[in-house]
């Protein structure tokens, strides 16, 4: 039935809606510019709950506040009375409120003042009710007098203590105490119900005490009042003692001989109750059941499952708790009480019932003059509530007619309301749980158009985003909107402007045309108010090169780029997050950060995650992330085992540690042995990094301890812990010694060597060698001798013979293998013959053959290395030209019986001269006859130099220089030469000249044009090696006709006085210097004298003997010059200068040189006595002075 009503309310709602078709309130906003200007009617904002309960010994507070326009007066009824406060002395009302405040210091009881309170709040456009407030006083009545017999019980009998507190308002809270203030331990057998009873499932011995006391806490006193204690004593079967205790209830029952039953109910009675709760409040079902042994308690519901989120099973699940009860909880709940003796149940019957609750609470309602609207009030509960509508606090059926109302169902419509039909109207929605009361005023209200936002707003947007344009206004009625945009309406097609309902206009994608100025109107038939309002249309933030995902070695630098494109008219603010918390950049930090990126210094582990770029403005905001991860070298891998021990072999297994994001690519097993180099770790194998078992193969007789190091990318991890330690078995060598050799260090000896075994080779203890040889091709025994050393020296052998030679090692526990057989030789000895009849044929310019006839392969006492042929240059075939002698070599390699060869890379026209030796690995033999030769004329090198001398715009000046190696005799030079523009080449000119011609003119067409030359030596044989040179560029040439003087130049000549000027205070600053105990060299610089013309013969040739003896010339006066200070006398001796300047005295004339030169010293007699201690031994010059002022 109940759900029947709900749905007959929820109804009536569109049937209001249909009967009346347009409702449409004003919304008045809070500004306070509107609402200082507003009639309002009252509206209770604060008032007292409807059960309030006060506190005897504190006045009295009830709560009443209500706003509205004008302000309210307040008055009150009690009881269905008026009530008037101002008659009363103990009772008074605050300032601009309803609130009563209830005084008694001068006497009187608060239970005078109990009652039913309602307030009231009034002003010209109608009165609001406050809830009926019901005002009582707390009371903590004391516990009435009584004498509690004790209690007797038996052992395992079922008890209940009663409580019975004393009625408080509000209701108290118990708990049981014993005398010592200390609370009765509660269990599953033991425990406090609903109602404040003690319940024991069973008494056992350990309960017996005489100080079992109920407690009552009332909250408002603060004050707890105690019951009279019960004693509780048990009579038992069995004297209780203390190794009871230590048992569990379970076998105590057994220890204790109390017999067992099943359960029983001792809250609630019989198999089945009910239970009313109400909607919203807490369901509280209770069990308690008495039984030996103690009973565990179990909860269903019939029909359906516990609603696990709501339900909470306290007092050891004898209490079921359901949370917040609705009407889906309605039904019936059982409790079922066991032990392994039987079990039982109790059924109990939930009604949920409901006090009334809003569906539709009535709101204020504005309405302009000639609007129309509604109130609706809907409610529900269980029973349905009754509606009662009331207006200004009376009942509406009677108060003075409205023809502009209509009560329909739960609804009031309103039709073409006027400005006298303001009231405040009251909905009262009761039933026998409770009552709700609304207040809500119709106010009818007329007002011009009034902006309540800032005037002439600048909205600014991004480009492709929507625009809100926005005017807050009020107007009643409400007022016509219109937009427009420089002067010209907006046409509102939905496409690109919309209106919204509250006067906005959006723009829904905002482009750079659509910047401007928009106007705002808004008018009703009171008046029109208008505003301007900006658009700036920006560009959009964007990140346009993002950070990228990152996979750094730990300790390096990480860097994330963060590149921005932005609207310059925004300000932006970028930030770093690392795993969204913002970074610091602090100038101690780690992380610094430019205007495009962000880096991190010396990256660690805990540096890995996500880091986000941010980049924000007022308007919008961009962010990309990426992934640093930090690679780092493995950790070393763990738990080394052996297994599979054999004589030569074990299988190692570990643990790899943690990769750290780089992958273990290789794992590398070192071992390390305590006999022959203990300490130290060596490499013995290394696997795949997928590997972490292996078979290793080992040496005999070595007590191995293995280790394992992970690689990755990064590097190569920490060692692990060692293994244990395996001790191999001891056997022969394995192998022979390698590098076996023979070779004489003396010409009557043979060193016979080898490389030792390795440690991991030895295989037993006292490891020898036993070395044989014998004489290659003689029949004979062989010759041994047993060492530790690895060599053995044969001495009286002959000069280089051959030998035959073998090894083996040995230990204690055998020989090993031999070593094939080795050829060796005894030592060598100088060659003893030469090279003989050595000459030569087919000469040219730059080679020769030789020929010889070989020497005896006995005479060379060695192996044959090569014929050594030295030769060295002469003299050049040109008259004058002076060479060096250096000896040079060349070696013919075949064999010895090579007889010819081709010796090159000679100079031409020269005169050589060459002998031949014969080599072994060791010697060399004599040489043979010297044996002279001429090379014929080749052709010249390059000039020596070739230069381009741009005397003005008309011609071109060229110089060089006869070639370093003429190679024959000059006969003249060749210049090829051809204009050049850009990529385009001229037609060539050739011309010849003698060869004592170093020098030629040319004369240009203009001043752009530029040549590319061509120059080159010639002898008889032909043209040498080509000198290729091209003119410089008109606007990098030194000379023009058009230059002006610029010595005669304004700026030049003010210029050159003002360097005159500093100069010369300068030196005054120096002088002044100098008087204080200065002193300044005078260094005398002497002209060199100028170089010597080129002599040449008469016919035209160079002569290079009277050019060598100038360079020889040149290079004695070098030597003969005085050295830089010194001076030379008028005989021509030279004399070593002073560094320091004749001495100034008082009135003396400083003394000058031919140059002009001062070289007097600036101090008067006194300050040099002073100050000559203490000269520096540097002498000081006006320009250091410079310096030293700089």
């Amino acid at each position: 039935m109940w759900l029947q009503g709900q749905r007959a309310a929820l109804a009536v709602l569109p049937i209001i809606v249909l009967l009346w078709k347009k409702v449409a309130p004003i919304d008045v906003p809070l500004d306070p510019r509107i609402q200082q200007d507003l009639k309002q009617p009252p509206t209770i904002v604060k008032q007292s709950v409807k059960d309030y309960i006060v506190d005897p010994r504190d006045n009295i507070i009830i709560e009443c506040e209500a706003k509205g326009n004008p302000v309210p007066m307040f008055w009150w009824r009690r009881n269905g009375k008026y009530f008037n406060a101002e008659k009363d002395p103990r009772v008074s009302m605050r300032k601009r409120s309803g609130t009563l405040e209830i005084s008694f210091k001068t006497g009187g009881k608060p239970e005078e003042y109990e009652g039913e309170y309602q307030c009231f709040a009034s002003n010209d456009l109608g009165t609001a009710v406050s809830n009926k407030i019901l005002l009582r006083v707390s009371k903590s009545p004391l516990w009435p007098k009584e004498v509690l017999e004790p209690v007797v019980v038996s052992e395992g009998s079922p008890l209940i203590l009663p409580c019975n507190p004393p009625p408080g308002l509000p209701p108290p809270n118990t708990f049981w105490m014993n005398s010592a203030m200390m609370p009765i331990t509660q269990d599953s057998r033991v425990s406090m119900g609903l109602n404040g009873d003690l319940y024991f499932s069973n008494v056992l011995a350990k309960d017996a005490s005489t100080d079992y006391s109920c407690n009552a806490r009332f909250l408002f006193t603060h004050t707890i009042q105690q019951k009279n204690p019960f004693s509780l004593k048990v009579m038992t079967k069995e004297p209780y003692n203390d190794t009871h205790s230590s048992l569990n209830d379970t076998d105590l029952y057994g220890a204790r001989k109390i017999p067992e039953n099943a359960p029983s109910f001792l809250s609630p009675s019989g198999l089945h109750s009910s239970k009313m709760v109400l909607r919203g409040e807490d369901l509280l079902l209770e069990c308690i059941a008495a039984g030996v042994p103690t009973p565990n308690v179990k909860w269903f519901k019939n029909g359906g499952d516990l609603p696990e989120r709501k339900v909470k099973f306290e007092n050891y699940n004898k209490t079921l708790r359901i949370v917040s009860v609705s009407e889906e909880d309605l039904g019936d709940y059982v409790c079922m009480a066991s032990n392994k003796i039987g079990s039982i149940r109790h059924s109990i019957s939930v009604q949920v019932k409901a006090a009334p609750y809003w569906l539709n609470k009535p709101t204020n309602l504005v309405l302009a003059p000639g609007e129309n609207g509604q109130l609706v009030c809907l409610a529900s509960g269980n029973p349905k509530p009754s509606i009662e509508w009331l207006v200004n606090g009376e009942p509406i059926e009677s108060s003075l007619p409205n023809p502009s109302r209509d009560v329909v169902g739960d609804a009031i419509i309103f039709r073409s309301v006027q400005i006298s039909t303001s009231a405040v109207y009251q909905c009262n929605a009761s039933n026998e749980h409770g009552y709700l009361l609304a207040n809500a005023f119709v106010n009818i209200l007329d007002m011009a158009p009034r902006l309540l936002g800032p005037k002439n707003q600048l909205i600014k947007v991004i480009e492709n985003h929507q625009a809100f344009l926005d005017c807050p206004f009020f107007g009643s009625p409400y007022p016509d909107v219109r937009w427009f945009k420089n002067g010209h309406g907006i046409v509102l097609d939905g496409v690109k402007y919309r209106l919204h309902n509250n006067g906005t206009l959006e723009i829904k994608r905002a482009r750079p045309e659509d910047q401007g100025t928009y106007t705002f109107v808004a008018s009703n038939i009171l008046g029109k108010a208008e505003d301007q309002v900006r658009l700036e249309v920006k560009e959009p933030t964007r990140i346009v090169r993002i950070p990228e995902h990152l996979s750094a070695n730990r300790g390096s630098l990480a860097r994330f780029d963060c590149r921005i494109k932005h609207d310059h008219t925004l300000p932006i603010t970028v930030s770093w997050f690392k795993d969204d918390k913002p970074l610091g950049f602090g100038w101690m930090s780690k992380y610094k950060k430019d205007e495009d990126s962000m880096s991190i210094h010396n990256i660690h582990s805990d540096d890995e995650g996500t880091y986000t770029c941010t980049v924000t403005t007022e308007l919008d905001q961009d962010s990309a992330s990426a992934r640093l991860t930090v690679l780092d070298r493995p950790d070393p891998p763990e738990d080394l085992e052996l297994s599979d021990l054999s004589a030569r072999s074990v299988r190692l297994t570990w643990v790899p540690g943690n990769e750290n994001n780089s992958p273990v690519t290789q794992f590398l097993v070192q071992y390390e042995e305590n006999r022959l180099r203990p300490g130290e770790w060596q490499n013995l194998s290394s696997y795949a990094g997928d590997q972490n078992s292996v078979t290793l193969q080992l040496s005999p007789f070595v007590n191995y301890q293995f280790r394992v190091i992970a690689i990755n990318s990064v590097g190569q991890s920490r060692p692990s812990l060692p293994s244990t330690r395996y001790q191999t078995s001891g056997a022969p060598p394995d192998v022979a010694p390698s590098g076996l050799k023979g070779w004489g260090t003396g010409k009557t000896n043979m060193e016979i060597s080898w490389q030792p075994l390795l440690d991991t080779q030895r295989n037993g203890p006292e490891l020898r060698y036993i070395v044989s040889w014998r004489r290659k091709d003689h029949e004979e025994e062989w010759n041994n001798v047993t060492t530790i050393s690895t060599k053995h020296v044969v001495r009286d052998t002959e000069t280089y013979v051959p030998y035959e030679l073998k090894i083996q090692a040995v230990n204690d526990f055998g020989r090993g293998p031999e070593t094939n057989i080795v050829i060796g030789h005894s030592g060598e000895d100088k060659p003893s013959a030469a090279p003989a009849d050595l000459r030569v044929s087919k000469i040219d310019s730059t080679k020769v053959n030789v020929h010889w006839v070989p020497v005896d392969p006995r005479n060379i006492h060695g192996e044959f290395k090569e014929y050594r042929l030295y030769y060295w240059r002469e003299a050049s075939l040109l008259k004058g030209l002076r060479v060096t002698k250096e000896k040079k070599t060349k070696g013919f390699y075949s064999d010895v019986s090579q007889s010819t060869g081709i010796l090159t890379d000679l100079i031409p026209y020269s005169k050589y001269s060459m002998y031949m030796v014969i080599a072994n690995s060791k010697f060399e033999g004599p040489h043979s006859k010297i044996v002279e030769f001429e090379t014929k004329e080749g052709v010249p090198g390059a000039p020596k130099f070739f230069k381009i001398v741009q005397r003005n715009t008309d011609t071109i000046h060229l110089e060089w220089d006869k070639p370093l190696e003429p190679n024959g005799i000059l006969i003249g030079y060749t210049l090829k030469y051809n204009t050049v523009n850009g990529t385009q080449v001229g037609s060539q000119q050739v011309q010849s000249f003698f060869p004592n011609e170093t020098e030629y003119t040319i004369r240009l067409p203009d001043r752009f044009t530029r040549y590319k030359f061509y120059l080159s030596a010639r002898t008889q044989v032909g043209s040498g090696e080509v000198y290729a040179e091209e003119s410089p560029h008109f606007a990098n040439e030194a000379y023009s006709k058009d230059q002006v003087d610029i010595a005669t130049q304004g700026w030049f000549i003010g210029l050159m006085c003002a360097i005159a000027l500093l100069v010369l205070i300068l030196l005054i600053v120096c002088f002044i210097k100098r008087s204080r105990g200065g002193k300044y060299p005078v260094r005398e610089k002497k002209d060199l004298p100028l170089d010597p013309v080129d002599q040449k013969d008469q016919d035209g040739s160079f002569d290079y003997q009277n050019e060598n003896r100038s360079l020889e010339r040149e290079s004695s006066d070098e030597d003969n010059k005085p050295l830089q200070g010194s001076q030379t006398s008028l005989d021509g001796n030279v004399k070593e200068s002073d560094d320091s300047l004749v001495d100034y005295g008082e009135g003396g004339d400083g003394q000058f040189n031919e140059d002009g030169s001062f070289i007097g010293q600036y101090t008067v007699k006194k300050d040099k006595e002073e100050t000559e201690g203490n000269e520096s031994s540097e002498a000081t010059s006006p320009v250091n002075a410079i310096y030293s002022l700089a």
